[in-house]
């Protein structure tokens, strides 16, 4: 099947109020193009170089997501168009976000990455440091980032009974605070795993091979 008609099809299994993120991470401009043409607009990449340069050549309408774990010395090259940003995992981190955005006169949406994998592999916060993050009084004072929700990875493993798991536990973590904070974005589920993530409550998928076919190396 074409990348346009993997995109309808997916398209028809998820409900309305779910967000696709398209995964382009080492695809092509023609191969992002396609599915553009097919309607999609929000297109996610793991390389803020990469990504750069993918924006500087698509239209303008297309909003881009850093997916991927962030270098704090890189954020000022996506500044000046990243819409948001999924793999927030320190204060650090979202001050050099903030710095950035306010040079650029925007504010920049951001999820706190939370670790919910049982593998080591995997970035992110606890429970705890994301609440601790949330309440220091630093963070009111940055005018020019907004948290606007969570986003977790799960294990990649086959086993539903274990990925139920993790993304019951995020959803659970989720709703506890999303009052609190004004959180309206879960991001949880990729291309093996999604169906099970809006099952158990994501509002925003990360789906990249189900779309362009397998990873170019």
């Amino acid at each position: 099947m074409s990348i346009s008609e993997n995109l309808k099809s997916l398209l028809n299994t998820i409900p309305k109020d779910v967000t696709l993120v398209a995964v382009s991470k080492t695809k092509p401009i023609p191969a992002l193009m396609e599915a553009y043409h097919a309607g999609q607009r929000i297109f996610g990449e793991n390389k803020i170089q990469e990504m750069e340069s993918k924006w500087q050549e698509m239209p303008e309408d297309v909003e881009w997501h850093m997916i991927g774990h962030v270098q704090r010395n890189k954020v000022k090259y996506m500044a000046p168009f990243v819409s948001l940003i999924h793999a927030v995992d320190s204060l650090k981190l979202l001050k050099e976000i903030n710095k950035e955005a306010e040079k650029n006169t925007r504010v920049i949406n951001c999820l706190l990455q939370v670790k919910i994998a049982e593998e080591d592999s995997k970035f992110g916060m606890s429970e705890a440091e994301a609440l601790t993050l949330l309440n220091a009084s630093e963070v009111e004072e940055l005018h020019h980032v907004k948290i606007t929700g969570l986003m977790g990875m799960a294990t990649f493993t086959e086993d539903t009974k274990q990925l139920t798991h993790e993304f019951q536990k995020l959803k659970k973590f989720f709703d506890a605070h999303k009052n609190t904070y004004q959180f309206t974005t879960l991001s949880m589920g990729m291309s093996g795993d999604y169906m099970l993530a809006i099952a158990n409550g994501s509002t925003m998928i990360r789906v990249g091979s189900a779309i362009f076919g397998e990873r170019n190396y």
